[in-house]
């Protein structure tokens, strides 16, 4: 069941959170900024399974945490580099392809809760009205409570 919430997703008791990332990420902006601050090891160990790897947008990357919780990197921009450092653009299909390979990982690994921000609409710079909807089909009747952070808060704990 998916929750709309506003606040800090770095906050969330969620057992996983998901974002979205591409192939040649450094996560150095945004969300994938914040989350590389708090586990400086998996943006290291995500460029190494990039360069090993070669993956394509649609597909997740998993990183478990040591305090037991995992980060879905979901691959929802093309890898291009443009002026500048920045990744290609988010599409909508690599967005549906991520979300349901999500959607297999969370029932493989029996995650209990998810959080995950408007996905693909910073940096991927996708429109949220065409992203929301493919939240909704692809983790809508999940089992477990899906906490999708809408508005974000700095510092706020949102109401899970």
């Amino acid at each position: 069941m998916i929750h709309e919430v506003e606040g800090d997703i770095l906050l969330s008791g969620a057992h996983a959170i998901a974002h979205g990332v591409s192939p040649n990420d450094h996560f150095d902006v945004g969300l994938a900024l914040a989350l590389r601050e708090m586990w400086p090891s998996m943006a290291k160990d995500f460029r190494h399974y990039a360069h090993q790897s070669h993956p394509s947008p649609g597909e997740v990357w998993t990183y478990p945490t040591a305090d037991g919780r995992v980060i879905y990197n979901l691959i929802t921009q093309e890898g291009e580099q443009l002026r500048g450092g920045s990744s290609g653009a988010a599409s909508v299909s690599n967005v549906h392809h991520a979300l349901k390979a999500l959607r297999a990982q969370l029932e493989k690994d029996g995650v209990r809760s998810l959080a995950l921000p408007r996905l693909a609409t910073g940096a991927g710079r996708l429109d949220w009205a065409d992203v929301r909807p493919l939240i909704e089909q692809q983790l809508g009747d999940l089992q477990i409570p899906v906490y999708l952070y809408t508005t974000f808060h700095k510092g706020q704990a949102a109401n899970e």
